[in-house]
């Protein structure tokens, strides 16, 4: 009376279990909208970025977040794709489609600094 079971089938090829996402499964349009609505709007900072804004002691205020999204807007607007971010003391480089801040450096790290790889620059007054 003990029969041993497959994998495949307990679920048939087509489906998944109730809590398993499936790679080709589509989320509802809804959702898909909502989702490229919030990185639209999103900032991110890249593994690199967050170590070398902790070793150059940076620290960013909410209205300075708010500033360099604005930057980013800008630039996006004109087409950029990679952007130099002047605000004050600090530069940064930003991937401008992924909303992501490459790397950043304080005022001492920019002199004589050759900024490669960017198509814009935005300064933030």
């Amino acid at each position: 009376m003990h029969e041993s079971i497959r994998i495949g089938q307990l679920f048939p090829a087509q489906s998944a279990p109730l809590g398993v996402k499936s790679a080709t499964a589509k989320p509802a349009s809804g959702a898909t909208e909502f989702q490229k609505l919030l990185d639209e709007t999103e900032l991110r900072f890249s593994h690199h970025a967050e170590t070398r804004m902790k070793q150059r002691g940076i620290t960013l205020k909410p209205e300075q977040l708010e500033s360099i999204k604005t930057a980013i807007d800008q630039a996006e607007a004109k087409g950029a794709r990679d952007s130099l971010v002047m605000m004050k003391d600090l530069a940064m480089i930003v991937n401008v489609p992924s909303r992501t801040v490459v790397t950043a450096m304080s005022g001492q790290s920019m002199q004589h600094h050759v900024f490669t790889q960017i198509d814009s620059a935005v300064v933030i007054p």
